[in-house]
């Protein structure tokens, strides 16, 4: 059984569409063969869809006809490669916005974390936290222990150990986190050399 060829409609195109460019820009084959060094019977093959379009015939006839490539094969669109990132309120104030597309077990977030008071609260849930401070300073409430965290540090822990943060100036901190749900862990696999 043939398995179905996702870009063969594509491809069966293409000769036409060389034959069209060709066309409306009054050429004969002749003159293309000279001005690309491709032959005139392989050129006849491409149009009549006898030859496969490969880039080293492609290349050549896309600068001659001063066409982009996607032109000539007539490349399928392409979504819009822009992430809209949304952000939503923290409930003890900032934003938090998710920078992961997909669901997942890790997920990733960047927070901007005001000042929320002298006043620790912490919580706990299920799941494990990784923090990456990327400007500021964040103050890190972790159980027992009361730490400072300036821009490039990185704290990570089971999230069931009671929590907080805040801003540890007064000013807005940004944070990047990564956050596993389930308490997965981050894994880093690579290591420097010695």
């Amino acid at each position: 059984m043939d398995r179905p060829q996702p870009y063969r409609a594509v491809l069966d195109e293409v000769g036409p569409r060389l034959r069209r460019v060709r066309a409306a820009r009054g050429l004969t084959l002749a003159a293309v063969s000279e001005a690309t060094g491709i032959s005139k019977s392989t050129l006849s093959r491409l149009e009549s869809g006898q030859r496969r379009p490969s880039l080293e015939l492609l290349l050549p006839l896309a600068g001659t006809y001063h066409v982009p490539l996607d032109d000539l094969v007539g490349a399928p669109e392409v979504g819009d490669p822009r992430v809209r990132l949304t952000s939503h309120a923290l409930p003890n104030g900032g934003v938090y916005v998710p920078l992961s597309r997909t669901p997942g077990p890790l997920q990733a977030y960047k927070l901007i974390i005001t000042d929320r008071g002298a006043d620790p609260s912490p919580r706990t849930h299920e799941g494990y936290e990784w923090l990456y401070v990327l400007n500021g300073r964040l103050r890190l409430v972790l159980g027992e222990h009361d730490l400072m965290l300036g821009a490039g540090e990185v704290a990570e822990f089971d999230t069931r150990v009671p929590h907080w943060f805040s801003s540890a100036d007064g000013r807005p901190v940004e944070v990047l986190s990564l956050f596993g749900r389930q308490g997965e862990r981050m894994h880093v696999r690579a290591k420097p050399q010695s």
